[in-house]
């Protein structure tokens, strides 16, 4: 399972190569050097081995961050991901938080002003490999979708399909995404109850929003569904986190209310918040009820298998025969 989730990373990967150059690789190997070196150290007290599932871990939390992020920002968060998320609570299986979004969260409250920095790099679409990593006082042109969405500029919808924008390594294609989750899907990876779920919640929190008019805390217009639904890191993480199979819950219908929660959370965070993005608020949040829906919710009952009657020969005694 966590073979096929690092699978379905690697073309995302590989398109933040095209778009971000050099700097993406050396994001990527400082997380993993320093996830994996956190996990050994815990695990080699335990006499084990750093399971795969640190390499998922490692690998969605670099993919959520901005390509000119510092180095020891992604390393510092990496490293309280895994210990204080995961390991802290016994290691893999019992943690309650999913590690990727603890640490990127931990990043983006603790270390607001780098963050803020890594986002407002200058970025030249067609000269991806000569990206610039300079801070740059014009933010204007380098703010990401969803701060201009709050002043009225609205993207341009087909270079966000496509993932010709700013933003996170891993949240810009959006075509890559949903082929991901298609996948994980069908090769039974990931959860479509909690996708689905989650997705329609965010729709039509949006949606209605939209339509009465509500306008973004720190905005001029309302945003519409498909602007919010393609902009930020909402599919990203949807595809990716929200089904961790170790956070959410396990039972169907705590299921669909754990995905309700989350989507409803993360539009509502979005609109009134200063905060342009909210979704991994929302999966904190969901992760934190994940085993009280559990509880409120009954199991799935289980198909009563049938049995085939077996065969008497009656027949011959009842014609006098012998039986």
């Amino acid at each position: 399972m966590m073979r096929r989730v690092v699978y379905s990373l690697l073309p995302i990967f590989a398109f933040s190569v095209l778009l971000y150059g050099w700097r993406s690789i050396v994001l990527t190997l400082t997380v993993f050097l320093f996830g994996v070196l956190a996990e050994y150290v815990f695990t080699k007290q335990k006499g084990k081995k750093v399971s795969e599932a640190v390499l998922v871990t490692c690998a969605l939390y670099a993919l959520s961050l901005p390509p000119a992020v510092p180095l020891w920002i992604a390393a510092v968060g990496i490293v309280f991901g895994v210990v204080f998320a995961k390991n802290i609570y016994g290691g893999f299986g019992r943690n309650i938080f999913n590690p990727a979004i603890a640490a990127r969260l931990f990043v983006y409250v603790a270390f607001p002003d780098g963050l803020q920095r890594s986002f407002l790099q200058p970025w030249t679409p067609g000269s991806p490999w000569r990206f610039g990593f300079e801070v740059t006082a014009d933010a204007g042109t380098a703010a990401t979708p969803l701060m201009t969405m709050k002043d009225g500029i609205m993207p341009d919808l087909m270079d966000h399909i496509l993932g010709f924008r700013i933003g996170s390594m891993g949240e810009s294609s959006v075509i890559l995404i949903v082929l991901a989750g298609i996948y994980l899907i069908s090769t039974n990876t990931a959860n479509w109850k909690i996708m689905l779920s989650t997705l329609v919640s965010f729709s039509a929190v949006i949606s209605g929003l939209w339509f009465a008019g509500v306008v973004p805390n720190g905005g001029t217009v309302p945003i519409g569904l498909f602007e919010s639904l393609f902009s930020g890191s909402i599919l990203y993480i949807v595809v990716f986190m929200v089904t961790d199979p170790v956070s959410a819950p396990k039972k169907p219908g705590s299921q669909w209310a754990y995905g309700f929660l989350i989507g409803g959370v993360t539009a509502a965070i979005r609109i009134f918040s200063l905060f342009p993005e909210g979704v991994s608020f929302g999966v904190l949040l969901g992760n934190t009820f994940a085993s009280l829906l559990d509880e409120w919710f009954p199991a799935a009952k289980k198909k009563a298998k049938k049995t085939p009657a077996k065969k008497t020969d009656t027949a011959p005694a009842a014609a006098g025969g012998v039986s």
